[in-house]
This record gives structure tokens, sequence and C-alpha cells, in this order.
């Protein structure tokens, strides 16, 4: 690969890197240039897309356990995701002890069924029935995944909330509950990409949420301040789902000149 420098950047077929982070570029095993001053490695836009787009929902998993050292270094890139004044309102509980994830997936059910049975004694036997055979099996495709991600939001805190929101009660204390659930979320898309770079797979998932928080938060002793998030298996992929259809940008991009 011919490359050649210009006022600090180095340009090639794939990158183009700046001079200020690390002082080691490495083409392949045996290829590397070690520059005086230090480099940042900025990835090429082709490459970063196909991970967004190659990025499934997956729900069905292999037995490998996944490397702690891999959750780590996803877990590293969700705190990178930005947040409201930077205050890094997210916390993430990776559970890997099978038994506890099957109990999870017990309550979910559990709590589902109890919500089936108080349809059909209004009526609703279809709209049960529905419940428990759609959406119950969706709301627990965690089952089978060898982690899984609790994604956690604490309430949102600054100094411009203690010094001026709160003291002129400009919001309900609701809203900053909501603050906190906006920055977890991107906190846990980070993460999403960054486990799908690593060839490993996830499925985010709130339906365990909406059926069975309050046992969640008790059985994995979760302080009534933070907000439950959703929850992401992980693991090795099993299938490699087909990509779903997307809106068109036409539909979704609203422009004001």
């Amino acid at each position: 690969m011919d490359d050649t420098t210009n006022q600090g950047t180095i340009q090639s077929e794939a990158f183009n890197i700046l001079v200020r982070g690390a002082n080691t570029l490495c083409y392949n095993d045996a290829d590397c240039i070690v520059f005086e001053k230090q480099v940042t490695l900025y990835m090429h836009y082709p490459d970063f897309k196909e991970i967004i787009l190659g990025r499934r929902s997956v729900r069905k998993f292999t037995d490998q356990p996944v490397d702690m050292e891999d959750i780590k270094e996803i877990i590293d890139c969700a705190r990178y995701a930005p947040s409201d004044t930077n205050s890094q309102t997210w916390e993430f509980i990776v559970i890997l002890n099978k038994e506890k994830i099957n109990k999870i997936s017990e309550m979910t059910w559990e709590e589902l069924h109890k919500i089936a049975d108080g349809a059909k004694e209004r009526g609703l036997e279809k709209e049960a029935r529905l419940l428990t055979r759609s959406f119950g099996p969706y709301a627990t495709a965690f089952t089978g995944a060898p982690a899984l991600i609790v994604c956690l939001a604490p309430p949102y805190t600054s100094k411009f909330r203690e010094k001026i929101f709160d003291p002129i009660m400009i919001s309900e204390p609701s809203f900053w509950d909501e603050e906190g659930i906006k920055s977890s979320c991107l906190a846990s898309q980070n993460l999403m990409l960054a486990a799908h770079a690593k060839g490993l797979a996830t499925c985010a998932m709130t339906g365990p949420v909406l059926l069975a928080q309050h046992r969640m938060r008790e059985y994995l002793q979760i302080s009534p301040e933070k907000q439950i998030n959703m929850v992401i298996a992980l693991g090795h992929p099993s299938e490699t789902p087909p990509r779903l259809p997307r809106k068109p940008v036409e539909d979704i991009l609203h422009i004001i000149e």
C-alpha cells in the first residue's frame, strides 16, 4: 500500500490518519509504521456504514460464553456516548449466570400470564391469546443468550439542575428520569454496534421491563431512583436474520430551509 503524508495527515486506500492519538499504525501483523507524534485512526466511511447496516437483532445464540475482555471492551465503547451536560447517566449489570437469566425469563412469563388472565376476565380472549402466544416468546427471547445486560439510567443530575432548574422548578422531577433514559439509550446503541464489530450478536428488548420491572428490580437489587431502560441479550450468533425493511429517507427526512 502506497502512503503519502501531507500536513500531518496520512492518506491510504482505507484510512485517513490525523496526528493526535496513538503513535503506531499497522496494516497487518508485519507492516507497522511508528510515528514520532501520536496519531488517531479514522475509520473509512464505507467500513463504518457496513458495521451499522450489518447489525441485526439476534434471538438465537450458541452456547459459547462471551469473553470477559470483550464485555469490558464493549462497555468501554458504551461510555463514550454523548450525554446531557456529560452527565453519563448509564450503568450496566451483566448477568452471566444461566440460572439467573432463566429466573428473569420465568418472572417475565409469570407476569405476562397474570395480565393475560386479567384480559380473559374482561372478555378479551383473543388479545390474551395473542399476548401469550405471540408476545411472550418475543419478550423472553433472551433466555438462550449466554449473557444478559440490564441497562440502567440514573436520574439526570448537573450543576444546571442543582443551581438553576430545581430552584425555579423548570420541570417536574419525572422529566429528569427521562433525560437519564435518553443518554442511556445512546450508550446502549454504542454497546450494540461495538459488539457487532467484535463478531458478537445482540438483541435489545423492553418486554421484560414492561412486564416484570418491579420483580427484576427486587431480584437484582436495583435502587429505586435508577430506571431500567432495557435489557440486551449478548452472545455468539447461531443465526443471521435477514435485514428488515427500513422506511425510505424521503419518508423520515424533513428539511427546513
